[in-house]
This record gives C-alpha cells, sequence and structure tokens, in this order.
C-alpha cells in the first residue's frame, strides 16, 4: 500500500505534467489515501482540471477540491456577457435540447429546465464551463426519461460485461424503477466513472447514486 506522502508527490507531479493546469497556486495534502487540494486558479476550467489530475493518480480514494477561482486580466467578464455567451454555447450544441435555460449571477451559470437523458446534461454542463468569466456551474437540471424503465438492472450488467475497462464482478446493480444505485469496490477512478456512465445509458433511467469505493 503506498504512503500518503507518496501519493502527495504523485498528485504534485501529475498537477504539473497537466498540460490544462497552468497555476503555480495549487496546495496539496493527502490524508488515508484523501487528497485536498486548495490555492487559487485562473479560471474555472482549470479548477475541473486539477480535480480530474488528482483523480487519475493510483491511491487516491477521493477529492476535497477547495480551489477559488480568481478572475484576472482577459479572463474576466460582466454577467450579461456570460449569459449572452452561455446561451449560444448551449444552442450551438447539437446534443443540448431548447428546455435547457441559463442564468448568471457573479459569474456563477445556473442551468434549468428538463432533459431526457443524462448525457444531454452532461453535454450543457460542458458547453458552459469553459467560457470566459465563469467562476462556476450550478447544475439544477432535472431528468425525465421519455421511456419507461424496463429490465434496467439486467441491461446494466451487460454493458459492465461489455466493458473493456470495468471489472463486472466488482460491481452491485440494483434498481428500483428508474433509480439506479452502484456499489462495490473497484481499482480505480476510471473504472468506477465508466460504471456511473454505463448505468446512466439503460433507457429510463433518472437517477443513478454512485457507492462504488475506489481502492489501489
Amino acid at each position: 500500500m503506498r504512503s500518503d506522502s507518496q501519493i502527495r508527490d504523485d498528485v504534485i507531479d501529475q498537477l504539473r505534467w497537466e498540460p490544462t493546469v497552468t497555476s503555480a497556486d495549487i496546495g496539496v495534502t493527502v490524508r488515508d489515501g484523501v487528497a485536498t487540494l486548495t490555492g487559487t486558479v485562473p479560471y474555472y476550467a482549470e479548477k475541473l482540471a486539477a480535480e480530474n489530475a488528482a483523480r487519475r493518480v493510483a491511491g487516491v480514494k477521493a477529492v476535497a477540491e477547495e480551489i477559488q477561482v480568481e478572475l484576472l486580466g482577459s479572463h474576466e467578464r460582466n454577467d450579461a456577457d456570460i449569459a449572452r455567451a452561455a446561451a449560444s454555447a448551449l444552442t450551438w450544441n447539437v446534443w443540448v435540447p431548447n428546455t435547457v435555460k441559463v442564468t448568471v449571477e457573479k459569474g456563477i451559470v445556473t442551468l434549468s429546465g428538463e432533459v431526457k437523458w443524462e448525457f444531454e446534461r452532461n453535454t450543457a454542463f460542458d458547453a458552459v464551463r469553459y467560457l470566459a468569466g465563469v467562476k462556476g456551474v450550478r447544475d439544477q437540471i432535472t431528468i425525465k426519461p421519455k421511456v419507461q424503465p424496463t429490465e434496467v438492472k439486467d441491461k446494466i450488467e451487460k454493458a459492465f460485461e461489455r466493458s473493456a475497462v470495468l471489472d463486472a464482478k466488482k460491481v452491485k446493480v440494483e434498481a428500483v424503477g428508474g433509480d439506479v444505485t452502484l456499489s462495490g469496490n473497484v481499482r480505480s477512478w476510471a473504472e468506477r466513472d465508466e460504471a456511473y456512465w454505463a448505468a446512466w445509458s439503460a433507457p429510463g433511467v433518472r437517477k443513478v447514486a454512485n457507492q462504488i469505493t475506489v481502492s489501489s
């Protein structure tokens, strides 16, 4: 088992390696495999990139992200400009339905409305998080599937078996209608994420509770 100090050093190296993380003001501490990130970054997209980079390090069980976004110079925008840019980004994305709405306050973008699939909600989030001036994104979009859920558990388990990334035997699936709960233990965040997105792909799913743990 790797020590916290070894994991911390690897997280720092990973942040330095990641080209989308440019800030030298990110601090890292690790305790019992939980990595805490602190400091400041110049835009919201870099905050997310730092979190994702830390999650990819072997031995990291969870990430506590406490980074602050401090916009500088050319990254600053007023709320009206951000709102217009966000609305255009959503309109021009073929995967985002016109039921998704956007509001902006003090640089925080709030997405609302209804969609039929999780990938539509996730695409809307991706469409606005990279915009200049954004300090954060609140996702208040709700999912209302068009089809009724049938044989959800069986379909998800078969998707797990097809996956080249996931060890299907280590993940348990429970489904009540369109509400799915995943549990078990996997070796990496990549496996955990694979299970999560595979579950969301089953027709009729409206909620996925991901209780899978990660251990090295």
